[in-house]
């Protein structure tokens, strides 16, 4: 009977650990509200209107190696050029959860 009730707490704490990324996983609702509120004056609709030339479009994001949640996450979170920084101003969740709606608009085709 004890080495089912071990067995049993191993299968419950691993699948546990297998919902753990779900559970943290970038909120894409709240990163459009984000993107909203703070990004789309400047990018609605994946586009540019200072730099037309650097889109939030997935070629774009490629050529200019921004096509991963690293590297979006450190622009929103540090600027660079004529965009602003948004360390401050934006929570790490904000950021994180804006970062991942554009990779996903970028996969989507905006």
């Amino acid at each position: 009977m004890k080495k089912i009730v071990v067995l049993l707490v191993a299968v419950v704490t691993v699948a546990m650990l297998g919902l753990a990324p779900a559970a943290q996983a970038a909120d894409l609702a709240h990163g459009a509200q984000v993107f909203s509120n703070n990004c789309a004056a400047c990018h609605v609709g994946g586009g540019n209107v200072v730099n037309a030339a650097k889109t939030l479009k997935q070629a774009d994001l490629n050529q200019y190696g921004m096509a991963s949640l690293e590297a979006i996450t450190t622009q929103v979170t540090q600027g660079k050029a004529a965009m602003p920084a948004f360390k401050g101003r934006l929570t790490d969740e904000d950021i994180a959860d804006v970062a991942a709606y554009v990779l996903s608009q970028a996969e989507k085709g905006w």
